[in-house]
């Protein structure tokens, strides 16, 4: 079975994308950083061989040239944890991977790392400096509601998660950051 990496991305549309990041750049500079950074995580991504890549796309439907001839699902409906149960659940015997569109620094070595590290545990985790995570990998061992009870976008992100995984063995890559602020954006690489 092959395993499968989801990007999470919203259309690249003004107004509607990196709204904190806006707010501090402006909604024109903000869609092209995120623009941007959507094109190089995809190329990164999308002819490794290690994985399969599928783009997970709001709003559903949504088209363009920027989806780079991937294969596409929607996110569907609810908030971040109800998209992301929708998407790991399509591989409920497989290993399934999801990250953002906003991790700059994201590498296809880190997606194939994160799948050789669920030979030896249920799931990994790339942790981000905000508290939050830029990767979720998950084995076919897994908690029924792995998102649930989650306080999204917040420094209480990946705890909240790892409070799911109780009885589960749970390993981590690298520190990344996430470009959620002006600060990020302009914070050294970790």
């Amino acid at each position: 079975m092959t395993d499968t990496v989801y990007v999470f991305a919203r259309a690249p549309r003004l107004g509607t994308v990196k709204r904190r990041l806006a707010a501090g750049i402006g909604a024109p500079a903000a869609l092209r950083f995120y623009r941007a950074t959507l094109a190089v995580t995809l190329r990164r991504l999308a002819h490794d061989r290690r994985f399969r890549t599928v783009l997970a796309i709001t709003p559903d439907g949504a088209r363009g040239p920027w989806r780079q001839g991937l294969p596409t699902v929607p996110q569907g409906r609810g908030d971040l944890g109800q998209r992301m149960h929708r998407a790991v659940s399509r591989h409920r015997r497989g290993r399934v991977a999801i990250v953002g569109a906003d991790i700059p620094d994201l590498r296809a070595d880190d997606v194939a790392a994160a799948f050789r590290r669920l030979r030896g545990a249920d799931a990994c985790f790339g942790p981000a400096e905000d508290g939050g995570y830029w990767l979720v990998a998950l084995g076919a061992r897994r908690p029924a509601r792995p998102f649930a009870r989650v306080r999204w976008s917040g420094p209480h992100a990946l705890a909240d998660t790892l409070g799911n995984f109780n009885r589960h063995a749970v390993a981590f890559l690298r520190r990344l950051r996430d470009v959620d602020t002006e600060d990020d954006l302009r914070a050294p690489a970790p």
